[in-house]
């Protein structure tokens, strides 16, 4: 072990002291989240229950054992996909994160050390480390970059060995991680005559720059940056998948829209953010403000799923956002959290944060299930009764495992660090980005935070210390803030990058946000012809839906219509979902009953004589999108129609 320097001990993104960056992270450990509130009770979820379903997993599926036979200790052919290594390496970046935030109870260091050990047997002596490429003879290293992941893996790796060591001190991971990273310098630094010296999967860009960071090695952010150079040359061939599909297709700096695979798009552009703050590439920076109002102004979800095709799962075209195809890969939602963090850091701009916030609560959150041990992968924003979900792709229900499972060990790493992305600053001058009640420390000032948020909009910011100026962000949802200082009112009419600020004296000091929290009826944009007719209701930062099992007997999901005549409201909560409120509203039976069988899926616009059947009055429940499939099986929607009759 050896002493960890100052500036390692920071969050799992933290820039040079020379990048381009607006907000400076918080070391890891200083934001401690109350477990009894919303955030800070997922990361007691995610350590009780997720945390070790997913190390039992990585063992039971056969990742172990994936290295296990490259040094004679099992016999077991090649399990999962062929970037399973992955799963393990994101499963101890998880682990690494709970040391810091809990550092007096380790209960998985025995499994980190044990997993390190193996990983350093396994490692080749020139430091190459794919348990699917070495396990099989007919295999070489780096032969297919189109389809290999072996980067991708390479990223995961170094990610969890940074974590380690800034969390904990210990330097063996590390070790193996280097070793690697030194290879892929070799074989992919600028020197390298490769013309296909990138990865299929992007990943890899945002784990060097970190290594960078984390060691001062220059040639760690200069591969990274060689390798987005060399993107769009169309040297990863041609398939069953287009170019941009790859994010191959064009150039990083003239690729303006988010296109092709989710996930890699939106894991390249966190690469890009990284590599843009340290180079000061201002190509760079262009094309990512391009690609963020690409992908979050017309092809985000309202609930921050990202990705709308099941086939590819990937970006479809501008406002091609069908609710019940969705696919919102789980992954993609963390991919842009992760990316909005960076362009937070970088332009200080609360947009990024909203981005975050939206995701977190409603297209992650969805993820994984209540208890904690079953998880959905892709995210629809609709289920149609009798809808056939025994597809992986699109299941009825969470399932507790994928074949693919790239999701469960991501949402652990990612609500391990969860303290990490609340807040920024200094111990005089410091941010909050994201509400969640518990204990933030800047040196020698001490934030203590008091909220139910996001399920009521008061925050109660107690300060002490020499803090001089709290910039606190006015969500964009939110029309009327109100600011209060030591009880006297204070103009809370947010500045042009989206924060108000309280400035204070040292001292201690009692500050208290009030974020009005009415439900909104939202509309989607007109050429979003998916959901045309239809509204979603929103309150504060979470998006609600309709179940099934709210429902009456006899009474179908597809028959209801929203009548907004009665303006929605909030209602009582359902604390077994660990939700605050409920919204209630009044809808209308339109029961498709009578439609005519000759043509079952059309009916004429002209009037109609009177049926003498009415339609049905009922009263609705709404509850958290994220909570859903919780309780029961059964239809859902967030997009619900107007009651128009045609």
């Amino acid at each position: 072990m050896r002493m960890v320097r100052t500036h390692d001990v920071c969050s799992p993104a933290t820039p040079s002291a020379v990048a381009a960056h607006d907000l400076t992270p918080l070391p890891v450990g200083a934001v401690q989240l109350d477990a009894s509130r919303e955030l800070g009770a997922w990361q007691r979820i995610n350590r009780e229950r997720t945390l070790p379903h997913v190390v039992e997993r990585i063992e039971s599926t056969g990742v172990l054992d994936n290295l296990r036979r490259l040094v004679g200790d099992s016999d077991a052919p090649f399990r999962g996909p062929l970037f399973a290594d992955s799963d393990l390496h994101k499963t101890l970046e998880a682990i690494a994160w709970e040391a810091a935030r809990v550092p007096a109870d380790q209960p998985w260091e025995a499994f980190t050390r044990a997993a390190t050990t193996l990983l350093a047997r396994a490692q080749r002596d020139d430091g190459y480390l794919d348990s699917h490429v070495q396990g099989d003879e007919a295999r070489q290293p780096w032969t297919d970059m189109r389809w290999g992941h072996e980067l991708y893996v390479l990223g995961h790796l170094i990610q969890a060995a940074v974590a380690r060591e800034r969390a904990t001190g210990d330097d063996d991971l590390m070790t193996v991680a280097r070793r690697f990273a030194d290879l892929a310098v070799a074989e992919f630094g600028p020197g390298a005559e490769r013309i296909d010296g990138y990865c299929g999967h992007p990943e890899v860009e945002t784990a060097l720059v970190e290594l960078y960071r984390h060691t001062g090695e220059r040639a760690y952010l200069d591969t990274a940056a060689a390798m987005l150079d060399r993107r769009g040359s169309g040297a990863l061939g041609t398939g069953p998948f287009e170019s941009g599909y790859f994010q191959d297709h064009l150039p990083v700096r003239e690729s303006r829209e988010a296109t092709g695979h989710a996930v890699r798009q939106l894991y390249l552009a966190a690469g890009i953010a990284d590599v843009a703050a340290e180079t000061a590439d201002p190509g760079l920076a262009s094309a990512l403000d391009d690609l963020w109002v690409s992908a979050h102004g017309t092809k985000a979800y309202v609930t921050g799923g990202m990705g709308s095709r099941h086939r590819d799962e990937s970006f479809g075209d501008p406002f091609e956002l069908p609710p019940d195809r969705a696919y919102a890969e789980t992954c993609a939602a963390i991919a842009a959290f992760q990316w909005n963090w960076r362009m937070l850091l970088a332009t200080g701009g609360s947009r990024h944060a909203d981005a975050m916030e939206q995701a977190l609560y409603n297209g992650i959150a969805s993820g994984v299930s209540t208890d904690g041990r079953r998880f959905f992968y892709s995210n629809p924003l609709q289920l149609r009764d009798g809808h056939d979900g025994a597809s992986e792709d699109a299941p009825s229900e969470r399932l507790d495992w994928y074949g693919c499972a790239c999701c469960p060990p991501n949402l652990a790493r990612l609500v391990s660090s969860l303290g990490a992305y609340v807040a920024t600053g200094t111990e005089a001058r410091a941010r909050l980005h994201l509400y969640g009640a518990g204990t933030v420390r800047l040196g020698a000032t001490t934030l203590t935070v008091r909220t139910d948020y996001p399920w009521d909009g008061r925050v109660e910011i107690a300060t002490s210390g020499p803090l001089e100026e709290l910039a606190l962000r006015i969500p964009g949802w939110c029309a009327a803030a109100t600011l209060e200082v030591d009880g006297a009112p204070v103009d809370a009419t947010a500045g042009p990058d989206g924060y108000v600020r309280a400035a204070v004296a040292p001292g201690d000091h009692r500050i208290v946000l009030t974020l009005p929290m009415p439900v909104d009826v939202l509309a989607p944009h007109p050429r979003v012809d998916a959901v045309r007719g239809c509204v979603a209701l929103r309150r504060g930062p979470v998006v609600f839906c309709l179940e099934q099992c709210d429902l009456p007997p006899g009474v179908a999901l597809e028959d209801l219509r929203i009548d907004l005549s009665t303006p929605p409201r909030v209602g009582p909560g359902l604390r077994s979902l660990r939700a605050g409120a409920t919204v209630l509203a009044e809808g209308i039976v339109r029961s498709s009953e009578g439609f005519p069988r000759t043509t079952a899926l059309l009916r004429s616009s002209r009037p109609a004589a009177p049926s003498g059947m009415l339609p049905g009055r009922i009263a609705l429940r709404a509850i958290p999108y994220a909570r859903w499939a919780n309780r029961a099986g059964g239809a859902m929607r967030v997009w619900i129609p107007i009651d128009e009759e045609v």
